[in-house]
């Protein structure tokens, strides 16, 4: 592993990078981690002056032609990233730190107490779905309990939501077992407080999280974003990859899981959660995953962090957008706020 220098919009990083092994989508996958700005929002530079450099995915890092002790600019193209939403009463709504990992992913920073919200209602009369060649790709709606990610992974991997707190036993053991790739530049914080702050129910999950996950059950994990349609994928080392993948939801404040049904009134044993990986052009089940964004979109079952109306339900006081409530909070102490 060799040391590489990231310059980015919250500072200065550095990851360590296999020269040898790895490809640009890894590197973009660290880089996540380090920086929270999504693979598909990533604009690196390299060299000086700096030079905007082609990133092809599938390509090994060679490609870039990067050298051993060079320094990556990083920049964030036009459009919002995933942002768990998230407070603590002893630091109302910090700004995210340098961790995460991806759909473009995905909101990594989990914190104790979350604000209580609600998310926008899904309007209809049953779960959306799309149909498939296979049968249809369903929403999975999770509770809104704050532990919306560790369900929908449980829900897909062990078949039972019920299972939320050891899917976070599971991240918090991998970072333990790891205090070289999760060390606290890349979790933002102290190692051991990320380990028991995560274990907790009211701890929020995202992009480290379902890095951690893609990696230990070898799987593609793909989180897909209502409001912008932007699908955000975390993969395994290549070399233990099964060739599948599961699609998660994201509402910019909540996760679902999809599964797919034979017929639409099967019974919750008879879908399917995890399915094979289409080629690029040809993945029927990605292309049906943003149909069903598209269907969600439609209902306004999104929340947008950065312009939804909020109300103090402390003071009452209307809010626009996570940055008015952050300064609110600073200023009075009061962290319960409402959308309507």
């Amino acid at each position: 592993m060799t040391p590489l220098r990231l310059r980015h919009p919250k500072g200065v990083t550095t990851i360590q990078v296999d020269f040898t092994n790895a490809t640009v989508q890894d590197l973009q996958q660290e880089i996540f981690a380090a920086t929270e700005i999504a693979p598909s929002q990533q604009e690196l530079k390299a060299g000086y002056p700096p030079h905007p450099l082609t990133l092809v995915p599938e390509l090994p890092i060679d490609s870039l032609g990067l050298k051993q002790g060079e320094q990556l600019v990083v920049t964030q193209r036009a459009g919002a990233g995933h942002q768990a939403f998230q407070a603590s009463r002893t630091s109302p709504f910090p700004a995210p730190s340098p961790a995460a990992a991806m759909t473009g992913l995905t909101a990594s920073q989990a914190r104790d107490s979350p604000v209580p919200m609600a998310r926008p209602g899904v309007k209809g009369g049953g779960p959306d779905y799309v149909p498939t060649s296979n049968g249809y790709l369903m929403h999975r709606i999770v509770p809104d309990d704050n532990s919306c990610l560790f369900s929908s992974i449980a829900l897909i991997f062990e078949q039972d939501i019920s299972k939320a707190q050891s899917i976070r036993k599971i991240v918090a053991d991998a970072i333990r077992k790891d205090p070289i790739k999760w060390d606290e530049a890349i979790l933002g914080r102290p190692r051991e407080e990320y380990i028991q702050t995560i274990l907790k129910p009211s701890a929020w999950g995202g992009a480290i999280e379902l890095s951690i996950l893609a990696q230990h059950y070898n799987t593609e994990i793909a989180s897909i974003d209502v409001e912008t349609g932007r699908i955000d994928r975390f993969t395994p080392p290549p070399e233990a990859d099964s060739g599948n993948r599961a699609i998660v939801i994201y509402s910019g404040i909540h996760y679902d899981a999809t599964s797919v049904a034979p017929m639409l009134d099967a019974p919750d044993d008879f879908h399917q959660t995890i399915m094979s990986k289409g080629t690029e052009e040809e993945d029927e089940m990605l292309q049906a995953a943003k149909k069903l964004a598209d269907a969600l979109r439609a209902k306004r079952a999104y929340t947008n962090t950065a312009t939804f109306d909020l109300k103090c339900q402390i003071c009452g006081k209307g809010l626009k957008g996570e940055k008015e409530a952050r300064a609110h909070a600073s200023e009075t102490g009061h962290v319960e706020f409402g959308e309507y």
